[in-house]
C-alpha cells in the first residue's frame, strides 16, 4: 500500500523542496505528524554583527566567523564603514542595487560579482540519481491516483474536517468505556455506568424512573452507534488489505494441495527402483561377502597352524643364545596375535607364554652384559687390546635397545665404581710391597698411606693418577663402541623413514589408483550395510582396509631389504635364524612383518638420549676417577701432614694434580672440580695461617704506632717505583745501591708526595706479599682475595679505632690526638685508596670471568676509607668549630680594634694551617679552610644577630667591618690561601 502524497498548503510552510504537488519529485507521508523528512533544513537567520552570547540551538554558534580558519581572510566583520552612511553617500549619482562590497569610497562603483568558490554550480544531472530512485514510486503513485480519485480529490481541509468530527462524536461517549480495565464485573463501574442512585427504591416504578431509564438506554444507544460508525470508517480505509490478506491465504493453500501431491508422486517411484532395481544386486553383493569370508577363514587356520611352532622354535634359538633372532620371532608373533589372532581360544595362554619368554630373554642380557663390563673394567692394565670382544658387545647393546632396557648403562656405571676402587686398592699394594718399613698384615689400609714419607706417597699419588689414565682411556673406547651402535641404530630408523617418504612421493599416482579401488570397496560395504545383515558389517568395513594395505605394505618391505635396513641386526642374526624367521612369517600377513622393526625399536629420542647418557657416563667416569684420588688425598692430609709441607713440595703436589685434571679433562672433555677442590681446601689452609700471621703483624705495628711522620726508606721508594712499572710483586732480597741512599720526607707516588707512617710502608709490602701469593698459586685467587681485603679492613677500622676514637691515648700513651696526627692518618688512608685499583686490576686478571662478583669486596673497602677520611675532615673541621663558637661567644663591638676576640681566631687559623700544610695537598688544604671559614661565618652571623648590629653602615657596623677585613687579611695571607673566597657578606643578615 502506497501513502498518499501531502499537497501544497496556501500556508507556504513545508511545502517546497523536492516535495509538493509537483512531478519533480515524490516522498513518502510520515506515520507521525512530529517526524519531519530529514532532508528539509529550517531557514537559518544571519549571525549577528556583534554577537555577544550564543543563544539559541547548537548549530547557530558555527555559523560565526572562526578566529582560527578566518583570520586572514576578509569577512563582513571587519567593516568599520557605517552603513546607512554609505548607503546616503551624496557623491553617487544612483544607489547601487548591490552594495555589498569589500571596500567604499571615491571609486565605490557598480561590478559584476565573481560567482563563488566555494558555492558548487547545481544543475539538473545533481538530481538524476534521486529522479530515478523515485520514478517507480511515481508511477505507483500515480496509477493509485486514477484507481482512487474521489480520495485524492479529498482537500486537506475536507479530511481534517472528517477527522476533527469523527474525534469530536467519539468525545462525547465517556472515556470509562475507553478504559482498557473497563469489566462491568466490577461495583464501582457497574454504578459508573448505571447510576442506581438516580432511581427510586421502592419497588413501583413511577413516571419518573421510566423516563430515566429510557434517558440512559438512548444515550447508551447512542454511545454504541458512534463506535460502530467509527469503527466501520476504520475498516472501509483499510479494506483493501483485508482482500489482499485474503487472496494470499488461497494462493497458499493451492500451493500446498499441488505439494502434497508431488511428494505422493515421488514416494511411490521410489519404491517402485528398490523393488526393481536395488533388491537383486543387493543379494549379488551377499553371496559375494559369504565367499570372502570362507577364503579368509582358510587362511587364518593356516596362519593358526604357523603360529603353533613359535614356542619350540624360540626355544630352540635361546639354547645357542641367538638372543636377537629369538626377540624378533616373539615381537612377530606376538604383533599376530593382538591383530590377526585376537580371541582365538586355543591362543589364550600363548601372550603370556611369550611375554615370559620375554622376561626370560631380558634377564640373560643383562647378566651377560654385567658380566662383560666386570671382565672389561677388571682386566690388568698391561694388556693392549681397548675393547674386548667388540662383536660381542656391539650383539649385547643391540639385543638391550631392541628390548627397550634403556638402562643398562647404569649396570656399567656401577661396575666401573667397583673398578675404580680396586684400581687405588692394587695400587697401594703395590707401593708398601716395596716399603719394608711397613707392614701390610698389621697395619690397616689408610694407615699404610699416612706411614709413608712424602716422596713415597708422592710417587704413589703419581702411579694412581696413570692407572687412572688408562683406566679412562679403556673406558672411552668402550663407551664409543656403545655410542656408534645406538648412533647406527638412530642413522637407519632416520634413513628408512627417508627412504619411505620418498618412496610415498613416487608412487602417488598409484596410490590415487588404489585408493578409488578402496573408495569402490567402502560403497560395497555400505551396500552390504544396507542389508542389515549384522553378520557381514564388520568383515565388510575391514575388506576395503586390507586389500588398500596388502599392496602398500608389500612395497615398504620390499624397499626395506633393498635399503638393508636393520644393519645392526644383521650383524648378530645368525644363518639359521634368519632362514627361519623367513619360513616363519613367510607364513604370516605381510603387514605384522612389516611393522616389527619399527614398533619394537626405541623412538629417535629415546636413541638419542641414550646417546647423551653414554657421554654422561665418560663424564662420570672421570668424577669417579676424581673423587678415588680425593680418597687418597684426604686419607694423607688427616693427620695434618699436608699442612706442614714446604711451599716446594706443595707446588709440586700442585703441578702433579693440575696436570692429572688436565689430561683427564682432555680425555674425557669434562672438568672435573672435585680433586681440585680438595686441593684447594689445602691451599685455603695455607692462606689461612699465611694471613694470620701478617694480620697479627699488622694489628703489633698498629697498637705501637705513635702516629708521627716516619722517614721513607729507599727500599719503599724503589718498591713503590715498581708497582707504578706494572710490576706487582716482591723485589729481590738484595738491591744494589739502596743502602747508600738517605731516606726521604716523603713517598713519591706518580708525582705526588705522601707523608706517612711507618705502618703504611710495612702494609704496602704485606699486600705485594699477598699478590705473590697469587702468582705461585693462582687456584687460591679468591680466597686470597678474601683474606686481602678482611687485612686492608683491619687497618682501616684499626686505624679509625686509634686515632678518631683517641684509642692511641691509652694503648701509646700519646697526650692529645692533634690535628697533625688526624692529617696524618688522611693521608696514609689516601695513600692506600689510590692503591686499591691497582690491587683490584691485578686480581681481575687472574680471575675467572664468573668469579668477578668477588672484587666488589674492593668497592666496598674504597668506600669505607673515603668515608673514614671524610669523617677525619670532619672532625678537623669540629675542632675549628668548637673554637669559633666558644671565642665569638665573648666577642664585643667596641674599641679597639681589630679585637682581641678575632686575634685570638686568626692566631688558632695560623695554627692549623702550619700543623697540616706540609701534610695534605694544596687543593685539600684549600677546601678544609672554606669549610673552616663558613662556621666562622655561621657562628659570626649569630653573635651579630644576638648583639643587633646590622649592616646599615652606622658606627658598629663600621667596627666590624674593621674586624672582618682583619680576619680575611690574615687568612688570605696564609700559604695557599690567597686566592680563596672567604665570601664574608654573608655575616649580615638579608633583609626579608
Amino acid at each position: 500500500m502506497s501513502s498518499n502524497p501531502i499537497p501544497q498548503s496556501s500556508g507556504g510552510g513545508g511545502g517546497g523542496g523536492r516535495g509538493g504537488g509537483t512531478s519533480d519529485g515524490l516522498f513518502q507521508k510520515p506515520r507521525d505528524p512530529s517526524m519531519a523528512p530529514r532532508h528539509y533544513r529550517t531557514p537559518r537567520s544571519l549571525p549577528d554583527v556583534c554577537p555577544k552570547e550564543p543563544t539559541g540551538d547548537g548549530r547557530g554558534l558555527c555559523d560565526g566567523p572562526s578566529v582560527v580558519a578566518d583570520q586572514h581572510r576578509w569577512t563582513v566583520y571587519n567593516s568599520k564603514v557605517n552603513l546607512p552612511a554609505a548607503l546616503n553617500d551624496p557623491r553617487l549619482a544612483k544607489r547601487e542595487s548591490d552594495f555589498f562590497t569589500k571596500t567604499w569610497g571615491l571609486d565605490f562603483a557598480e561590478t559584476d560579482v565573481m560567482p563563488s568558490f566555494y558555492l558548487p554550480n547545481i544543475t539538473r544531472e545533481h538530481f538524476s540519481s534521486y529522479l530515478q530512485e523515485t520514478a517507480q514510486r511515481e508511477k505507483i503513485h500515480e496509477r493509485c491516483k486514477n484507481v482512487c480519485p474521489n480520495k485524492d480529490d479529498l482537500s486537506v481541509p475536507t479530511i481534517t474536517n472528517n477527522h476533527d468530527k469523527a474525534r469530536a462524536e467519539l468525545e462525547q461517549v465517556p472515556k470509562i468505556f475507553m478504559k482498557p480495565e473497563f469489566v462491568l464485573n466490577d461495583p464501582a463501574t457497574f454504578n459508573a455506568v448505571l447510576p442506581w442512585s438516580h432511581f427510586s427504591v421502592a419497588g413501583g416504578k413511577n413516571s419518573r424512573d421510566v423516563a430515566s431509564s429510557r434517558l440512559l438506554q438512548e444515550k447508551l444507544s447512542h454511545y454504541l452507534d458512534v463506535v460502530e460508525v467509527s469503527i466501520a470508517r476504520q475498516i472501509s480505509l483499510r479494506s483493501e488489505a483485508f482482500f489482499h490478506a485474503m487472496s494470499s491465504q488461497h494462493e497458499l493453500q493451492d500451493q500446498m494441495r499441488e505439494t502434497a501431491d508431488a511428494v505422493a508422486k515421488l514416494r511411490a517411484r521410489t519404491a517402485a527402483i528398490d523393488r526393481v532395481m536395488c533388491r537383486g544386486p543387493l543379494r549379488v553383493l551377499r553371496d559375494a561377502l559369504t565367499r570372502n569370508n570362507c577364503v579368509k577363514l582358510h587362511n587364518k587356520l593356516k596362519l593358526m597352524a604357523a603360529v603353533h611352532q613359535t614356542q619350540p622354535t624360540v626355544q630352540l634359538l635361546l639354547s645357542t643364545s641367538e638372543f636377537v633372532g629369538a626377540l624378533e620371532l616373539i615381537a612377530t608373533t606376538k604383533e599376530v596375535l593382538q591383530q590377526e589372532l585376537q580371541g582365538i581360544h586355543s591362543f589364550r595362554h600363548l601372550g603370556s607364554q611369550l611375554c615370559e619368554m620375554e622376561r626370560l630373554i631380558d634377564k640373560m642380557m643383562v647378566a651377560d652384559f654385567s658380566t662383560y663390563a666386570q671382565s672389561d673394567l677388571n682386566r690388568p692394565f698391561e694388556e693392549d687390546s681397548q675393547v674386548m670382544e667388540k662383536d660381542r658387545l656391539q650383539s649385547l647393546v643391540f639385543g638391550l635397545l631392541r628390548q627397550r632396557k634403556l638402562d643398562f648403562l647404569d649396570i656399567y656405571s656401577d661396575e666401573m665404581i667397583r673398578a675404580a676402587k680396586n684400581v687405588v686398592r692394587q695400587c697401594v699394594v703395590k707401593s708398601v710391597s716395596q716399603i719394608s718399613e711397613i707392614d701390610a698384615d698389621t697395619v690397616k689400609f689408610h694407615e699404610q698411606m699416612r706411614l709413608m714419607t712424602f716422596h713415597q706417597w708422592f710417587d704413589l699419588l703419581l702411579d694412581i693418577f696413570e692407572h687412572f689414565i688408562l683406566f679412562l682411556k679403556r673406558i672411552k673406547a668402550t663407551l664409543s663402541v656403545i655410542r656408534n651402535v645406538v648412533l647406527e641404530v638412530l642413522d637407519s630408523s632416520q634413513r628408512s623413514r627417508l627412504a619411505e617418504v620418498t618412496s610415498a612421493t613416487n608412487h602417488s599416482n598409484e596410490d590415487e589408483e588404489e585408493s578409488g579401488g578402496s573408495a569402490l570397496n567402502s560403497g560395497e560395504a555400505e551396500l552390504a550395510y544396507l542389508t542389515h545383515e549384522g553378520l557381514f558389517i564388520s568383515d565388510a568395513l575391514n575388506e576395503a582396509e586390507q586389500r588398500s594395505s596388502v599392496t602398500a605394505q608389500a612395497r615398504a618391505q620390499t624397499r626395506a631389504e633393498a635399503c638393508g635396513s636393520d644393519s645392526a641386526s644383521a650383524t648378530t642374526e645368525s644363518s639359521s635364524s634368519r632362514e627361519h624367521n623367513s619360513n616363519t612369517t613367510s607364513s604370516l600377513p605381510i603387514g605384522g612383518a612389516a611393522a616389527i622393526s619399527e614398533d619394537v625399536m626405541p623412538s629417535d629420542l629415546e636413541l638419542g638420549r641414550v646417546a647423551n647418557n653414554v657421554q654422561e657416563l665418560l663424564y662420570t667416569a672421570s668424577d669417579v676417577s676424581h673423587d678415588r684420588c680425593v680418597k687418597v688425598l684426604m686419607t694423607r692430609a688427616k693427620d695434618g701432614s699436608l699442612e706442614r709441607l714446604s711451599s716446594a713440595e706443595f707446588v709440586c703436589l700442585s703441578q702433579a694434580v693440575e696436570s692429572f685434571v688436565k689430561d683427564t679433562e682432555e680425555l674425557c672433555g669434562r672438568r672435573s672440580m672435585s680433586l681440585r677442590g680438595a686441593l684447594q681446601s689445602q691451599a685455603n689452609r695455607f692462606v689461612q695461617r699465611f694471613h694470620e700471621e701478617r694480620k697479627t703483624k699488622l694489628s703489633l705495628l698498629l697498637d705501637n704506632e705513635r702516629w708521627k711522620q716516619a722517614e721513607v726508606p729507599a727500599e719503599f721508594q724503589d718498591l713503590v717505583d715498581s708497582i707504578a712499572d706494572g710490576r706487582i710483586s716482591l723485589p729481590d732480597r738484595k738491591h744494589t745501591g739502596s743502602e747508600d741512599r738517605k731516606p726521604s720526607e716523603f713517598l713519591c707516588v706518580d708525582g705526588q708526595k705522601y707523608a706517612v707512617v711507618g705502618t703504611v710502608l710495612l702494609l704496602i709490602r704485606m699486600f705485594l706479599e699477598y699478590c705473590q701469593c697469587v702468582n705461585d698459586i693462582p687456584s687460591i685467587t679468591t680466597d686470597i682475595l678474601t683474606r686481602l681485603t678482611d687485612l686492608l679492613k683491619h687497618f682501616n677500622s684499626r686505624s679509625c679505632q686509634l686515632v678518631l676514637g683517641a684509642g692511641a691515648l691509652q694503648v701509646v700513651g700519646l697526650k692529645t690526638i692533634t690535628t697533625r696526627n688526624l692529617a696524618l692518618a688522611s693521608r696514609c688512608l689516601q695513600l692506600v685508596v689510590h692503591y686499591i685499583p691497582v690491587i683490584r686490576a691485578h686480581f681481575e686478571t687472574r680471575l675467572q670471568p664468573k668469579q668477578y662478583s668477588v672484587l666488589r669486596h674492593f668497592d666496598h673497602i674504597t668506600k669505607d676509607y673515603n668515608d673514614h677520611i671524610a669523617e677525619i675532615s670532619a672532625k678537623l673541621v669540629a675542632i675549628m668549630d668548637s673554637m669559633f663558637e666558644k671565642a665569638l661567644s665573648k666577642y664585643e663591638v667596641k674599641a679597639p680594634m681589630p679585637s682581641a676576640c678575632l686575634r685570638n681566631v686568626c692566631k688558632q687559623m695560623a695554627k692549623m694551617h702550619e700543623a697540616i700544610y706540609e701534610l695534605l695537598p694544596e687543593e685539600q688544604t684549600q677546601m678544609l679552610f672554606l669549610r673552616i671559614n663558613a662556621r666562622f661565618n655561621l657562628h659570626l652571623k649569630r653573635q651579630l644577630a644576638r648583639l643587633g648590629v646590622i649592616n646599615d653602615g652606622g658606627p658598629q657596623n663600621g667596627l666590624v667591618m674593621v674586624d672582618v677585613a682583619f680576619y680575611s687579611e690574615n687568612v688570605q695571607a696564609l700559604r695557599s690561601l690567597e686566592c680563596l673566597d672567604l665570601n664574608m657578606p654573608e655575616i649580615w643578615e638579608q633583609k626579608r
